[in-house]
């Protein structure tokens, strides 16, 4: 199996570097290769990137900044890899989970696996950007009657043709409930393993805002309206 890390990243000239360093010096159960997509950014994280120099690595770049959900869309097209997760150049998250997320899939118990933070007070944002992640995954349990703990985790693992197949529209960070929505009306769970997180502050360049939960809660409601999509199984691995 080959594992694709998909890493969206615009204007993280002081992190990316350091992100892909961590990301390339893990040791994986499995062939990897890093897509790095640069979503239009305006400082020098292009000439970084330009001076990065490994065969597992790929960059892709956007002429103009389009988004989260738009940058991971380009990674997902171009992907090599049978599984996928995402992965930001934030150091929020830490590589050295990845390969825990992966033992699931491996061992036949899943097919898709979310990291699920567990937010202390060294780890949080703010008390609001907690109380409204925790709301928002509420939200998708009360509508779709399931138990995941984390919706809006960027450590979403998962084979690359079903990320396809979900046809995620939101170019934003709206993706992140579109994605579980759409999983969640097949009726596929996402298999929770915990992970650690360092969330960054507004002046270090955080930039998911309250009106993105918002969002994410209206996609989540348009999504239950919805039917199942003809001809997709009620069940899968994930639902182990």
């Amino acid at each position: 199996m080959q594992l694709s890390i998909l890493m969206p990243v615009y204007n993280e000239a002081e992190r990316v570097a350091e992100a892909l360093k961590q990301a390339l010096a893990v040791r994986y159960p499995c062939e990897i290769e890093i897509v790095v997509v640069d979503d239009g950014s305006t400082d020098a994280t292009a000439e970084i990137l330009g001076r990065m120099d490994d065969a597992r690595l790929r960059v892709v770049t956007h002429p103009r900044n389009a988004g989260k959900g738009a940058a991971i869309k380009t990674a997902a097209d171009s992907a090599r890899g049978e599984y996928m997760v995402i992965l930001d150049a934030d150091l929020e998250y830490d590589p050295q989970d990845i390969p825990r997320l992966l033992a699931p899939v491996l061992e036949g118990h899943a097919t898709v696996v979310y990291g699920n933070r567990t937010f202390g007070s060294h780890s949080a944002y703010s008390f609001w950007y907690v109380v409204g992640n925790r709301g928002v995954t509420t939200a998708a349990n009360v509508l779709f009657n399931s138990y995941i703990g984390d919706l809006e985790t960027c450590f979403k693992l998962m084979p690359v043709e079903l990320y396809r197949s979900l046809n995620i529209r939101s170019r934003g960070f709206g993706m992140e409930a579109e994605v579980t929505g759409k999983l969640l009306r097949r009726r596929i769970r996402p298999y929770d393993v915990p992970i650690t997180y360092r969330a960054r502050g507004r002046d270090e360049g955080k930039k998911i805002t309250w009106r993105d939960g918002v969002e994410a809660l209206w996609i989540l409601g348009r999504e239950r309206a919805r039917r199942r999509p003809h001809g997709v199984p009620a069940k899968t691995l994930a639902d182990r």
